[in-house]
This record gives structure tokens, sequence and C-alpha cells, in this order.
């Protein structure tokens, strides 16, 4: 990724006006071109639209046309399209560099001076411009309206607590201007769920109290059965969820389906912003269909050839039926890399509310021991065919920051360390049955819980439980609805929460390490920490030892740092931390995810890195780009 150095840097994709490309009809459009339904793709394509350079990395020419078939777990899933479209103000490319998308340009000076400039003539996919207008009311009428957003502008807009001034300085350009660097603002704008700083304003402003008609929004709020008109606006001004067909977006599709259906349908956005070199408006394919499937289902529809592009659901334990299904589905299996820090990591929940089992969790000697106890080439071997890399919550190879001693901090089996190092820290007294006990005299049974939704998450926890025994540690496990398992690590009920490693794994000098600080609920190694800073105090509860102090002061830091070296070393000391400190103990990681495609579609990458964060999972790798050969 380019450093965001103290002069004036700028971010910009190659750029041509529409009159020097030929632009070419969609055929499925050319109906309603026909019609009068819908204007011809010159007027619908901004005046300098993002023309992709697809033989620069790889990639063929396509044609229009055919549907994407793909399977989600539930309703509530559609939102994936947004993740996997990745149309961003700025976003990541495959070897994770920024740069512009829907934006012509993005010009920064000093770290702290923020100039966005749109495309001239680029519209949302109802045909209303998308302009500076929609920048202006998300901040003045969304973000710091009282009624809609009652705590303020999200936390990134806050550097040493101030707000950044906002300018429109014409039609196509805004600015923010921020008193010192805030180097999360342009990774924020390119991550999976990005925070959406703009609204389609000339839809929106019919459900605004400052702009609609009062007597038709009383009856909007009225036909909706919400409490007034705030609520309403906030339930349908929601572009990640894409559960709302009026919403206008700027995504490749767009959903047409009302939510909490079976099946999505998404069409092809009419006046999408990318184009190809011989004048083709992206994306390729006219439509994506998204059905719910129970997800223990997923892997065996995948190998009856009912998808064409399929990854969310489809664990490593699923590609040996899935490499045998290839001939009679129709499919090819590619196996990526999963780009979590650790494809199973067991989090010991600093904050539970157990006052002792909180003073044993804060105990690295305990989270040592834990990690001492594991026999992870044992679990690669069973669970990964050795495919898998042994490791600690660790930086991966493709990081710059990877660490080979980071990698295998307390990750090798020593099982007599363990024991020595329970004993030290008060659990040196058993029970009858060989079981230590806690210093209040209970059994120290580690409950261990997980969402339950993937078989190796679950093969290795019954693994770790045969491990743990051997130190005379109990360990019982259970599966947890994933929102029930959320719920219960922030109410602090939840001991010892299973999940992924960090979702960034492959982490450079610019990527925020939110995941390695306490600033975030969601992160079970903290969640009152996590939830003190995300809540600016008002819940949760401050950081309560050296080490979690040490890493939120690092994080500051690096908030406001304003060069690539110094973000660097900051991201190397927290990382030396998390080595040291054991704050999550990972089994594997590097665990190949295996993604089902359809043989006949074209410019899917052989190899890919499988990431929620810089990855957007398949999103960074362009799927409006995918075409089916005849």
């Amino acid at each position: 990724m380019r450093p965001i150095l103290p002069a004036l840097f700028a971010l910009c994709l190659c750029a041509a006006p529409a009159s020097a490309l030929t632009m070419q009809e969609t055929p499925s459009l050319a109906p309603l071109v026909a019609e009068g339904a819908l204007p011809p793709v010159t007027e619908r394509a901004p005046e300098e639209p993002l023309v992709v350079d697809l033989a620069a990395r790889g990639r063929t020419i396509g044609a229009h046309g055919g549907q994407i078939r793909t399977l989600i777990g539930r309703a509530r899933d559609v939102r994936y399209a947004v993740v996997y479209g990745y149309a961003r103000l700025v976003g990541y490319d495959e070897d994770f560099r920024l740069a512009a998308d829907l934006l012509k340009a993005v010009e920064v000076e000093e770290g702290r001076v923020f100039t966005l400039r749109l495309r001239k003539g680029h519209k949302w996919s109802d045909g209303s411009p998308f302009t500076a207008e929609d920048f202006r009311y998300w901040w003045q009428d969304v973000a710091n309206h009282p009624e809609l957003s009652p705590a303020g502008p999200p936390e990134l807009f806050l550097v040493n607590g101030v707000e950044p001034v906002f300018e429109v300085l014409d039609e196509t350009t805004v600015r923010y201007t921020w008193q010192a660097p805030n180097p999360r603002f342009l990774p924020a704008l390119a991550a999976a769920r990005p925070p959406f700083i703009y609204r389609p304003s000339a839809f929106m402003k019919a459900y605004h109290a400052r702009y609609a008609d009062p007597a038709a929004l009383e009856e909007a709020v009225d036909d909706a059965g919400v409490r007034n008109w705030a609520q309403l606006h906030n339930r349908l001004d929601n572009l990640y969820d894409f559960d709302n067909p009026d919403l206008p977006t700027l995504q490749p599709w767009v959903n047409v389906t009302p939510k909490n259906n079976s099946r999505y349908v998404l069409e092809r956005n009419p006046y999408y912003h990318r184009f190809d070199p011989e004048g083709r408006q992206l994306p390729y394919v006219d439509t994506i269909e998204m059905t719910v499937a129970a997800g223990g289902l997923i892997p065996a529809k995948a190998n009856r050839g009912e998808v064409d592009l399929q990854a969310r659901g489809l664990a490593f334990g699923d590609a040996p039926v899935l490499k045998k299904g290839e001939k009679g589905g129709g499919y090819v299996t590619r196996l990526w890399t999963n780009g979590a820090a650790s494809d199973v990591a067991l989090y010991p929940n600093q904050t539970v509310n157990d006052p002792v089992w909180r003073a044993l969790m804060r105990d690295v000697r305990f989270r040592r021991a834990l990690s001492l106890s594991i026999n992870r080439i044992a679990i690669n071997k069973s669970l990964y065919f050795g495919m898998a890399k042994p490791s600690a919550v660790a930086a991966l190879p493709a990081s710059p920051f990877y660490d080979e001693e980071h990698a295998m901090a307390y990750a090798k089996l020593n099982r007599d360390e363990a024991r020595a190092l329970l004993d030290e820290v008060g659990l040196d007294k058993v029970d009858s049955e060989g079981w230590r006990l806690l210093p209040d005299g209970r059994r120290a049974e580690i409950v261990v819980e997980t969402a339950g939704e993937r078989q190796e998450e679950m093969d290795a926890l019954e693994l770790v439980q045969e491990m743990w025994k051997e130190v005379g540690l109990k360990m019982i496990f259970r599966p947890l609805d994933r929102d029930i398992l959320r719920n219960k690590a922030f109410a602090g009920e939840s001991m010892m929460p299973v999940w992924f490693g960090w979702d960034n794994g492959v982490p450079t000098p610019d990527a925020v390490p939110s995941a390695l600080a306490p600033v975030d609920q969601t992160n079970f190694a903290w969640p009152a920490w996590g939830q003190h800073y995300q809540t600016k105090g008002a819940a949760g509860e401050k950081p309560a030892t050296p080490e979690a102090q040490a890493l939120l002061a690092l994080f500051e830091r690096w908030s406001i740092a304003s060069s690539e070296s110094e973000k660097a070393a900051i991201w190397e000391e927290m990382l030396e931390i998390h080595a040291e400190q054991i704050m999550a103990i990972g089994l594997v990681s590097g665990a190949p995810q295996p993604i089902v495609i359809s043989k006949r579609l074209r410019n899917f990458p052989e190899n890919g890195i499988y990431a929620w964060e810089p990855a957007a999972h398949i999103g960074a790798y362009r799927i409006d780009e995918l075409y089916f050969a005849e």
C-alpha cells in the first residue's frame, strides 16, 4: 500500500473520457433503451468512467449475460452482495494496494487533509446524480443530526476527540480537514463493511423532516408502523444491509427482492461506473441469484452443481468431497489461503464476570500454559492433512510483518512447562479424579463456546479437550447461535469464545491495528474494554492490565501517525506484545479455503487470500469482471 506522506499524496486509477470509448449497449438492457425506459449507455455512464486494465492482471475481455447462482445461510446474508460487489470510494486491488474506485481521485496532504474528487456524470442505480450533495447530506443531515445519530458521527471521524471541517468545494469535490493526521480514514473507506459517508440524498430527503412534506412524511411513518420519522429514515437508510429494493445503490448489482425472502435476485446496475477497454459496461454477468440454504446443506448443494460461485459455508473439510464431485457438478474447486491470523483461535476472556476466572484469564502464565498444552502438529495432520501451518495468532507469511518467532511463540507442545505454570498460578491442587481445582475449591472447568458453524472448529476443540486433560484441565465446549455467542461475550458471561484469529492476517503499515488493541467489543479477548472505548466510557470498563493499556496507547499513536515508517514501528511493537502475551490462542494458520466456481466462469483467480479484511472475502478480486464462456 502506498504511504501517506506529509507531502501531497494522490490515489487515482486509469480513467478515460466517455467520448474516448466506443461504448457498447448491454444486450439485456437494449430493449429498455429501445422503448425509452432507460437512457442509452453513453448517457448512463460517467463522463470519465473507470476503464479496467484486464490484460495487466492476466484477465480476458468477456461477454455480457448469464446468472451466477450462490447460496447464503440466512436471509440477512443478502448483504454479502455489497461485500462481494465491492464498489468503494477507494478499494484494495489483489495486491492489497489502495486505489480510487467510485472516486476519480483522492488527494491527501499531511495525512490530515483529504480531497475527494467524484466522477462527473456518475449516477445512482435509479439514475439520480451522485454528487457532493450526497456527502453533504450524510455529514450534516444524518451523521450530525441529533435524532438520526444521537451519538454523533462515527468514531472514525474523531481525531483527538475533534471532528473534521467538512467542505463542499464544487459539485464533484468534497474535502475533510482534521487538525492532526487520520490514517484510519482511507482504509475504512476500503473496508469490507465501509462507513458509507454518502447517501442517495434525492431518495432519502423524502423521509427527512428537514426536507419532506410534513403530511406525506407522517403518512409514511404511519404506514410503516414506526414511532417517528427518524426511526423510518434509519430503517430505510442502510446501504450495507441491501434489503431495501427501493434504496438506490452504487454496487454492480441491485437487489430487486423484498427483505426476509428465501431467494434474492440481483440485477445489473445500468449506471455502474466501470467499463472494459472495448466499451462494455461491467458487470459482465446480468444477474446474481442468492438462495437461502441451511449451512450444513451448502457443501452438498455445491457438490451437486447447484452453485456457480460459492465460498461461504464451505470449509477445508469439505474439499475432498467437492473435488470428487467436480466432473458431475460442472465446477472446479479452488483452494485459496485463509487470510485470518489463525483458522481457529480460542479467546480467554479477560473481562469475564466471574472474578476468579477473570484473574486467571488476565494472568499471562495461565494463557501460556493453555497454549503450551496443545499439540498443533497433531491437529494439523488430523484435520488439515498437513496443509495448514501450526501457529500462534500472528501475521501470516504474506505480510511484511511476518516473524517466525512470533508465529511459534508458546506454540510448541511442552506439557512439563505448562504444568509448572499452572502450579504457579495457584492451580496446584487436584480433586479425586485428578482435575485441577481453582483457588476457591471449584473444579477448573473451562467452558469454551463456539458458533458451531464449522466442523473443523468442532473437531479441533475435541482434540484440544483431550490435550488439556493431559495437564489436568477439564474443558467443556458447546455450540451456540452466533448472535447468542456474541451477546454472552459482550455481557461477560462467556469464559472462552472461539473464532478465527484477527480478520486481517496480512497487515501492512497502513492497516488499522484495531484487532490488536482493546477498541472493539467484538474482540472476544476483552469485550468490556472494547465496549468502553467504543462508547467513550459510557459502558464497559477501562483496560485493567498494563499490556492492554500499552496496546491502547500504541493504537492511539498509530491513529495520528503520518508516516509509513512510524506506523510500521507501532505495528511491530504491538505484534511483539501479542506474541509474548498470548491474548488469543491460535491453533493453525494458512488453512486452505475451498471455493467452488463454475467451469464456464472466466477471470476468477486460481489463487488468492480469503479474508474479511482486507480482501472483502472475494470482493477485492472484482467479480464484476467474471463472465460465462460459451
